[in-house]
Protein backbone atom coordinates (compact mmCIF):
# COMPACT_ATOMS: atom_id res chain seq x y z
CA UNK A 1 0.00 0.00 0.00
CA UNK A 2 2.56 2.47 0.74
CA UNK A 3 4.15 1.53 -2.80
CA UNK A 4 0.77 2.18 -4.64
CA UNK A 5 0.12 5.51 -2.24
CA UNK A 6 2.99 7.33 -2.08
CA UNK A 7 6.62 5.93 -3.94
CA UNK A 8 4.66 5.01 -7.45
CA UNK A 9 2.42 7.67 -8.23
CA UNK A 10 4.96 10.38 -6.81
CA UNK A 11 7.77 8.81 -8.96
CA UNK A 12 10.02 9.13 -5.37
CA UNK A 13 13.98 8.73 -6.31
CA UNK A 14 14.95 9.25 -2.46
CA UNK A 15 13.04 9.48 1.13
CA UNK A 16 13.63 9.26 4.75
CA UNK A 17 11.36 6.27 6.12
CA UNK A 18 10.26 6.83 9.91
CA UNK A 19 8.11 4.02 11.07
CA UNK A 20 7.20 3.12 15.01
CA UNK A 21 6.43 -0.36 16.34
CA UNK A 22 5.47 -2.86 13.99
CA UNK A 23 5.83 -0.12 11.08
CA UNK A 24 9.31 -0.77 11.34
CA UNK A 25 9.25 -4.59 9.94
CA UNK A 26 7.34 -2.76 6.95
CA UNK A 27 9.68 -0.20 6.95
CA UNK A 28 13.05 -2.35 6.64
CA UNK A 29 11.57 -4.34 4.23
CA UNK A 30 10.55 -1.14 2.03
CA UNK A 31 14.59 0.01 2.76
CA UNK A 32 15.65 -3.23 1.75
CA UNK A 33 13.90 -3.02 -1.45
CA UNK A 34 14.55 0.74 -2.27
CA UNK A 35 18.19 0.41 -0.67
CA UNK A 36 19.49 2.85 -3.36
CA UNK A 37 16.56 5.57 -3.17
CA UNK A 38 16.33 5.78 1.01
CA UNK A 39 18.12 8.20 2.53
CA UNK A 40 17.71 7.36 6.21
CA UNK A 41 15.83 5.08 8.36
CA UNK A 42 14.41 6.49 11.74
CA UNK A 43 13.19 3.32 13.91
CA UNK A 44 11.24 3.83 16.91
CA UNK A 45 10.38 1.01 19.27
CA UNK A 46 11.37 -1.28 16.86
CA UNK A 47 10.68 -5.44 17.81
CA UNK A 48 13.74 -7.16 16.53
CA UNK A 49 14.85 -10.27 18.11
CA UNK A 50 18.09 -12.81 17.51
CA UNK A 51 16.22 -16.31 17.16
CA UNK A 52 16.99 -18.70 14.90
CA UNK A 53 14.72 -18.97 11.88
CA UNK A 54 12.95 -22.05 12.46
CA UNK A 55 11.79 -20.61 15.71
CA UNK A 56 11.67 -16.81 15.37
CA UNK A 57 8.08 -16.71 15.33
CA UNK A 58 7.17 -18.44 17.78
CA UNK A 59 9.92 -16.36 20.17
CA UNK A 60 8.72 -12.64 18.56
CA UNK A 61 4.94 -13.68 19.89
CA UNK A 62 6.45 -15.12 23.47
CA UNK A 63 8.27 -11.89 24.08
CA UNK A 64 5.96 -9.12 22.74
CA UNK A 65 2.55 -10.80 23.67
CA UNK A 66 3.76 -12.35 27.32
CA UNK A 67 0.79 -13.37 29.51
CA UNK A 68 0.45 -10.87 31.89
CA UNK A 69 -2.42 -8.57 33.76
CA UNK A 70 -0.89 -5.65 33.81
CA UNK A 71 -0.28 -2.73 32.58
CA UNK A 72 -3.45 -2.92 30.67
CA UNK A 73 -1.79 -2.52 27.34
CA UNK A 74 -0.10 -5.65 27.39
CA UNK A 75 -3.22 -7.28 28.91
CA UNK A 76 -4.77 -6.30 26.17
CA UNK A 77 -1.93 -8.01 23.68
CA UNK A 78 -2.28 -11.07 25.80
CA UNK A 79 -6.02 -11.41 24.89
CA UNK A 80 -5.65 -10.63 21.69
CA UNK A 81 -3.08 -13.07 21.26
CA UNK A 82 -3.78 -15.82 23.32
CA UNK A 83 -7.22 -16.14 23.36
CA UNK A 84 -8.69 -16.09 20.57
CA UNK A 85 -11.75 -16.69 20.34
CA UNK A 86 -12.51 -13.87 23.33
CA UNK A 87 -10.53 -11.27 21.46
CA UNK A 88 -12.59 -12.42 18.73
CA UNK A 89 -15.74 -11.27 20.59
CA UNK A 90 -14.55 -8.27 21.98
CA UNK A 91 -13.05 -6.83 19.05
CA UNK A 92 -16.46 -7.72 17.08
CA UNK A 93 -18.84 -6.00 19.82
CA UNK A 94 -16.91 -2.75 20.32
CA UNK A 95 -15.91 -2.70 16.20
CA UNK A 96 -19.69 -3.24 14.94
CA UNK A 97 -20.91 -0.62 17.39
CA UNK A 98 -17.69 1.39 17.21
CA UNK A 99 -19.87 4.85 16.75
CA UNK A 100 -22.05 4.05 19.89
CA UNK A 101 -18.84 3.51 21.72
CA UNK A 102 -17.18 6.75 20.82
CA UNK A 103 -20.77 8.59 21.47
CA UNK A 104 -20.74 7.08 24.88
CA UNK A 105 -17.39 8.14 25.06
CA UNK A 106 -17.89 11.96 24.24
CA UNK A 107 -20.57 12.30 26.69
CA UNK A 108 -18.80 10.68 29.87
CA UNK A 109 -15.18 13.13 29.14
CA UNK A 110 -17.30 16.06 27.40
CA UNK A 111 -15.01 16.32 24.63
CA UNK A 112 -16.02 16.78 21.15
CA UNK A 113 -12.78 15.73 19.92
CA UNK A 114 -11.27 12.10 21.24
CA UNK A 115 -7.84 11.25 21.19
CA UNK A 116 -7.20 9.53 17.39
CA UNK A 117 -5.74 6.22 19.47
CA UNK A 118 -9.21 5.95 21.09
CA UNK A 119 -10.74 6.16 17.73
CA UNK A 120 -8.48 4.12 16.27
CA UNK A 121 -8.68 1.59 19.01
CA UNK A 122 -12.88 1.20 18.69
CA UNK A 123 -11.97 0.70 15.11
CA UNK A 124 -9.78 -2.25 15.35
CA UNK A 125 -11.42 -5.45 13.44
CA UNK A 126 -10.01 -8.84 14.74
CA UNK A 127 -7.84 -9.19 11.66
CA UNK A 128 -6.27 -6.11 11.75
CA UNK A 129 -5.84 -6.56 15.69
CA UNK A 130 -4.78 -10.18 15.59
CA UNK A 131 -3.88 -11.47 12.40
CA UNK A 132 -2.22 -8.57 10.96
CA UNK A 133 0.28 -8.17 14.15
CA UNK A 134 0.63 -12.02 14.18
CA UNK A 135 1.53 -11.67 10.05
CA UNK A 136 3.94 -9.00 10.48
CA UNK A 137 5.68 -9.10 13.66
CA UNK A 138 5.72 -13.17 13.22
CA UNK A 139 6.28 -13.76 9.97
CA UNK A 140 8.51 -10.36 9.15
CA UNK A 141 11.03 -11.70 12.51
CA UNK A 142 12.74 -14.22 10.14
CA UNK A 143 13.39 -11.60 7.56
CA UNK A 144 14.46 -9.17 9.30
CA UNK A 145 17.87 -10.19 9.37
CA UNK A 146 17.91 -10.05 5.63
CA UNK A 147 16.78 -6.82 5.54
CA UNK A 148 19.66 -5.19 7.89
CA UNK A 149 21.95 -7.04 5.83
CA UNK A 150 21.01 -5.63 2.74
CA UNK A 151 21.13 -1.80 4.88
CA UNK A 152 24.77 -2.67 6.45
CA UNK A 153 26.25 -3.32 2.89
CA UNK A 154 24.72 -0.44 1.03
CA UNK A 155 25.70 2.05 4.16
CA UNK A 156 22.13 3.21 4.92
CA UNK A 157 21.45 5.46 7.67
CA UNK A 158 19.90 3.36 10.69
CA UNK A 159 18.93 5.62 13.73
CA UNK A 160 16.92 3.53 16.87
CA UNK A 161 14.66 5.69 19.53
CA UNK A 162 13.35 3.92 22.53
CA UNK A 163 12.24 4.48 25.49
CA UNK A 164 13.80 3.57 29.07
CA UNK A 165 10.37 2.42 30.25
CA UNK A 166 8.85 0.55 27.42
CA UNK A 167 7.24 -2.54 28.75
CA UNK A 168 5.81 -3.46 25.17
CA UNK A 169 9.40 -3.78 23.22
CA UNK A 170 12.15 -4.85 25.21
CA UNK A 171 15.12 -2.57 25.06
CA UNK A 172 17.57 -5.73 24.02
CA UNK A 173 15.98 -4.77 20.88
CA UNK A 174 17.71 -1.69 20.18
CA UNK A 175 21.02 -3.59 21.56
CA UNK A 176 20.31 -6.33 18.73
CA UNK A 177 19.86 -3.63 15.98
CA UNK A 178 23.19 -2.31 17.05
CA UNK A 179 25.07 -5.42 17.50
CA UNK A 180 23.34 -6.94 13.97
CA UNK A 181 24.38 -2.88 11.94
CA UNK A 182 27.42 -1.41 14.08
CA UNK A 183 26.66 2.12 12.48
CA UNK A 184 23.28 2.10 13.69
CA UNK A 185 22.61 5.12 16.06
CA UNK A 186 20.38 4.62 18.94
CA UNK A 187 19.17 6.56 21.35
CA UNK A 188 17.88 5.50 24.44
CA UNK A 189 15.02 8.28 25.70
CA UNK A 190 14.59 8.42 29.53
CA UNK A 191 11.29 7.93 31.32
CA UNK A 192 9.53 7.39 28.13
CA UNK A 193 7.70 4.13 27.39
CA UNK A 194 6.16 2.69 23.73
CA UNK A 195 3.57 5.39 23.29
CA UNK A 196 5.21 8.48 25.04
CA UNK A 197 8.42 8.11 22.84
CA UNK A 198 6.89 10.00 20.59
CA UNK A 199 3.50 11.42 22.07
CA UNK A 200 4.01 13.98 24.75
CA UNK A 201 7.63 14.93 23.37
CA UNK A 202 6.39 16.05 19.99
CA UNK A 203 8.72 18.62 19.43
CA UNK A 204 11.80 17.06 21.27
CA UNK A 205 10.65 14.12 18.25
CA UNK A 206 10.90 16.53 15.44
CA UNK A 207 14.09 17.89 16.27
CA UNK A 208 15.46 14.80 16.43
CA UNK A 209 14.41 14.01 12.78
CA UNK A 210 15.73 17.24 11.96
CA UNK A 211 18.56 16.80 13.44
CA UNK A 212 18.74 12.93 11.60
CA UNK A 213 17.84 14.16 7.82
CA UNK A 214 19.87 17.33 8.84
CA UNK A 215 23.14 14.75 9.16
CA UNK A 216 22.32 12.61 6.46
CA UNK A 217 22.60 15.38 3.90
CA UNK A 218 25.60 16.86 5.01
CA UNK A 219 27.21 13.08 5.01
CA UNK A 220 26.23 12.58 1.74
CA UNK A 221 28.17 15.73 0.53
CA UNK A 222 31.23 15.06 2.55
CA UNK A 223 30.99 12.09 0.83
CA UNK A 224 30.37 13.71 -2.41
CA UNK A 225 33.16 15.43 -1.65
CA UNK A 226 36.05 13.01 -0.55
CA UNK A 227 34.95 11.19 -3.86
CA UNK A 228 35.26 14.62 -6.05
CA UNK A 229 38.56 14.95 -4.52
CA UNK A 230 40.32 11.42 -4.91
Amino acid sequence: MVEKSVIHPFHLGSFHLVAHSMGCVIALALAAKYSKSVKSVTLIAQPYFHSPKNGASLTALERLADRKLWPPLLFGSAVMSWYEHLGRCVCFIICRNHRAWELILKLLTRRRDLHFMVIDLTRHTHHSAWHTMHNVICGGAKLMDEYLDVLKDSRVNIHVIQGSKDHVVPLECSSNIKMKVPHAEVDIIANADHSSVILHREKDFTRDLERIWASTTNNRRRECFRIGYT
